[in-house]
């Protein structure tokens, strides 16, 4: 780790921090026409591949905004695509699996990870990035909660009702739990490899679990989410476990052991904080398309997070998901200055 006082890693541990620490999920996109100028007409997976783009896109949020944490330009399924089990990135859809998982025998294709001959790749981009930014800026690490990864590889893409992996989860748990092991394995070699890369925390990105009810998630999802995150804990670095539409969760959520639970816009933080309970940071959480409006309903907006986080340490400021593609990043930068002014969780004024 490069600089353990880094504001975002404080925040993460819940010490004293200078300012309110903030970085965007999907900090590094269509947002930004730097972004759209070097990522070309390719493949997402091409740009990934290529440490010298990935390396670039990764740092243009840092400089363009101010945010205090980078986040690898990576994807989710990048080891799954690594490893040749098929999968593709398709724009304005997403992943799509050309053959998904349906029988106990396709488990078979999907092989163990390789981090550094199969995606030597990613972690020469965390080197160059580690290399690059200042020692008050962190980098985050992610990969994919096994349950959202094996949702892509079960349903063929994205899914609005998961009624193919909730079939095979409650007819063939045999199957369902070779799977989301198989995952965890491949999300442990991956985290593991990243953090001796370079990267300074770590983000597991349960996009879909809000699909699932409490008991599907205790039963089908969260033991192989506990696996990924005690794994991790040896290294040493700070965990962030992130979800959408998991308001309902939390509590089970925050028992997978993150030091940092990732809120969506639908919870109130100190709502939040309650459910998830203490010994955790949250991170979160303005609805992304708030920052649609003009910057005086989206200072608004932030102020209200801001105070529902309170004066207590342990608060990273995001959006509670991801930033839409139209978002003005005049309007991003705009909320970086008054989060550094006005946040008062852990800060001492």
């Amino acid at each position: 780790m490069r600089n353990r006082s880094a504001p975002f890693l404080a925040a993460c541990r819940r010490e004293p921090v200078p300012h309110t620490p903030v970085w965007f999920m999907r900090q590094a996109g269509r947002a930004l026409p730097e972004y759209r100028a070097i990522r070309g007409t390719g493949s997402i997976l091409e740009a990934i591949a290529d440490p010298e783009r990935a390396t670039e896109i990764t740092l243009q949020p840092v400089r363009r905004y101010g945010v205090d944490a980078a986040i690898l330009f990576s994807d989710i399924v990048v080891p799954v695509w690594a490893t040749g089990f098929g999968v593709e990135i398709v724009a304005g859809r997403g992943p799509v699996v050309e053959d998904p998982i349906r029988t106990p025998a396709d488990l078979g294709r999907l092989r163990p990870l390789d981090p550094e001959g199969d995606t030597g790749f990613v972690l020469e981009t965390i080197r160059r990035v580690a290399g690059e930014l200042a020692g008050d800026v962190a980098l985050i690490g992610f990969a994919g909660a096994p349950f959202t990864v094996a949702s892509y590889l079960v349903e063929g893409g994205p899914s609005r009702d998961f009624a193919r992996v909730k079939t095979l989860m409650h007819s063939d748990p045999a199957t369902w739990h070779g799977l989301v092991d198989r995952l965890a394995q491949m999300a442990i070699d991956s985290l593991v490899a990243q953090v001796a890369a370079g990267v300074d925390a770590v983000q597991l990105f349960d996009s879909w679990a809000g699909s699932l009810s409490p008991a599907d998630y205790e039963r089908f999802a969260l033991p192989a989410t506990t696996r990924v995150l005690d794994a991790v804990r040896s290294l040493g670095v700070p965990t962030i476990l992130f979800g959408v539409g998991t308001g309902e969760l939390l509590g089970l959520m925050s028992s997978a052991g993150p030091d940092v639970m990732g809120i969506d816009w639908r919870v109130p933080l100190d709502v939040a904080r309650d459910r998830v309970g203490p010994g955790r940071a949250v991170q979160g959480n303005l609805d992304p398309a708030a920052c649609l409006a003009p910057f005086e309903v989206v200072a608004e907006e932030t102020r209200a997070v801001l105070a529902r986080a309170g004066s207590a340490p342990g608060h990273v400021f995001n959006l509670g998901h991801g930033v839409l593609p139209e978002t003005d990043p005049g309007i991003l930068g705009a909320v970086v200055d008054l989060v550094h002014a006005e946040g008062r969780a852990g800060v001492a004024r």
